[in-house]
């Protein structure tokens, strides 16, 4: 029970039921309060932004630089093809069905949230796109030069990034979620979107299963084997990573799960594969993103990105979720930039799609996870097509 109350889906569930009950109730002068603390909440979340993406990604870099080889560059230009593929998949199918959902961006007959009494601005220290050139460059050269310090700093510095996210901007989500509703409740939009949201859910989690049985009949068809060798092993990993929401938690069981499906898939590829699909492999999550970003487009701003816009989102969040750590939410943190720069969403719009997106956020892993099984079949047939030697491979992860 304990494991439960204190997950992070039940304290934004919470914190949902909490901000639309206050927000239905609340006066103008309560809303004088949240709508001023919301605003130095959604401050500091953009502040982080620039550090999140430059903490994931260097490091990421480093990483898989420092053990480059003929196989590595596979694996990244698969797992860059599922999650760049899914997200085009998901906005395709956004643009087929949300417009027939019953989205109601009328704000007639809404009320005016009150002025923000308190202006804070905490600006961020360098834009977006500054950030992500900035962290593929550093992470680059050091490589190329083989700054060993320089690598050393920037993992201290991924560690520190990933503190200030498990440590302050995960605990005020739920206090930033709550106010958010709260205004949307006082507004009085959001009693009508209630079942919207619970559609878009079960459409995304209908995608996760069509994306996975794609990946796997590619993978059976390349490699020659049966993917239902591995699928029906898969079964503890994808429990595993509903419950914990985070493929780094869920990899000793993937390990297990994947050890069980040789010969059909190498067991030199399982040990190189899987930890490090983990970490650049989460299509599922991508998926989910590009669908739900189309939602509170329409949903807040009465309209759906245009297809240049929405085009460019996947082909950079592809990019964003290799270098996005397996934990809960890593996804759509290490994205946050690329939904206010390229999207161009408010504080707003920015917390209801960290809210639906973390509400469902253990089953875009579960597909993430599963859908690492598929990837490494595709390398076990490429290594055996290639008659690449059986041999212990090391990833430094």
């Amino acid at each position: 029970m304990k494991k439960l109350t204190g997950s992070l889906p039940f304290r934004l569930l919470i914190g949902v039921a909490a901000g639309i009950i206050a927000g239905l109730y609340a006066g103008e002068g309560v809303m004088n309060v949240v709508v001023t603390l919301n605003y130095v909440m959604g401050q500091f979340i953009n502040f982080c932004v620039p550090l999140i993406i430059i903490g994931f990604i260097a490091p990421s870099i480093t990483k898989l630089g420092n053990n480059a080889s003929r196989m590595l560059g596979i694996a990244l230009g698969i797992a860059y093809a599922s999650s760049l593929g899914a997200a085009l998949f998901s906005m395709m199918a956004g643009f087929g069905i949300i417009p027939s959902l019953s989205i109601n961006a009328n704000v007639e007959g809404l009320k005016e949230l009150p002025e923000v009494v308190f202006q804070l601005s905490i600006p961020p220290i360098m834009g977006v796109m500054s950030a992500l050139v900035f962290s593929v460059l550093i992470g680059l050269a050091s490589t190329w030069t083989k700054a060993k310090q320089i690598t050393g700093i920037l993992d201290e510095f991924q560690r520190i990034v990933l503190d200030i996210v498990k440590k302050v901007i995960i605990p005020i989500l739920p206090v930033y979620i709550a106010m958010t509703f709260c205004s949307l409740a006082y507004e009085g939009s959001i009693t009508k979107q209630v079942p919207v949201f619970i559609q878009v859910i079960l459409i995304v989690m209908a995608g996760h299963y069509i994306w996975m049985a794609l990946l796997y009949g590619l993978a059976g068809l390349y490699s020659r084997k049966n993917p239902f060798k591995v699928i029906k092993n898969y079964g503890p990993a994808y429990l595993t990573a509903v419950g914990t929401m985070s493929s780094a938690a869920t990899l000793a069981v993937a390990l297990d799960c994947a050890k069980k499906s040789e010969p059909t898939l190498r067991d030199d590829m399982v040990e190189f594969g899987i930890p490090l699909f983990a970490n650049i492999h989460l299509c599922g999550s991508v998926l989910t993103e590009v669908f739900f970003v189309m939602v509170v487009s329409k949903i807040l701003y009465g309209t759906l990105p245009d297809l240049p816009t929405m085009t460019l989102f996947c082909v950079l969040l592809g990019v964003f979720a290799v270098g996005a750590p397996g934990v809960p939410g890593g996804t759509v943190m290490a994205s946050l930039g690329l939904i206010t720069g390229v999207l161009g969403f408010d504080e707003m719009g920015t917390a209801l799609m960290l809210t639906i997106f973390a509400l469902q956020d253990s089953f875009g892993t579960a597909c993430n996870v599963t859908g690492d099984g598929a990837l490494t079949l595709m390398l076990t047939g490429y290594a055996e097509r290639h008659k690449i030697e059986k041999q212990k491979l090391e990833v430094e992860l």
